[in-house]
């Protein structure tokens, strides 16, 4: 178990839910209270496989890396930048994504994305997003969530509209 007084790197497993059986090595930083501020971070990285290819994902025709993918990916990182930070019974949702995916990444490669939060306004948190291979930038942009109740989310999204 790691101390809320160190400041490191956790490694854990992470997958983002609906997304091929792909796994993540995650890093986040710790910092020592709960509080969501402006520069916490987190690396996640994941090895392209036959499941993560635009073929595969249904968003093109080719065997590399399909954008939706590095969006979870992106995705997968602010999520982890503020993991352990949050308040009780917290959670956070996406709100909002902007995401250029500049060059491909054939199957075999590792991608790495960083996420760093940038701003926090009440409930809502910007982040700046990057994926890199081999030192070449795959993607970057930016990703918005919430701060919601966990509870109170779920209760209203099964709701009928």
């Amino acid at each position: 178990m790691l101390g809320r007084a160190t400041v490191g790197e956790i490694h854990l497993a992470a997958r983002v839910i609906g997304g091929p059986a792909s796994t993540y090595a995650v890093a986040m930083q710790e910092q020592p209270d709960h509080a969501l501020t402006p520069g916490l971070s987190a690396r996640v990285e994941l090895t392209v496989t036959d499941a993560d290819t635009a073929q595969a994902v249904g968003s093109g025709d080719v065997p590399v890396l399909g954008t939706p993918r590095v969006l979870a990916l992106a995705e997968a990182a602010t999520v982890a930048a503020t993991a352990r930070h949050l308040p009780a019974g917290s959670t956070t949702v996406g709100t909002r994504v902007e995401l250029d995916h500049r060059a491909p990444t054939p199957v075999g490669r590792t991608v790495a994305a960083q996420a760093r939060l940038t701003t926090v306004d009440r409930r809502r948190l910007v982040f700046e997003v990057a994926v890199s291979e081999g030192g070449q930038t795959v993607a970057e942009g930016r990703v918005e969530r919430m701060l919601v109740d966990r509870h109170r989310f779920v209760e209203r999204a099964g709701q009928p509209s």
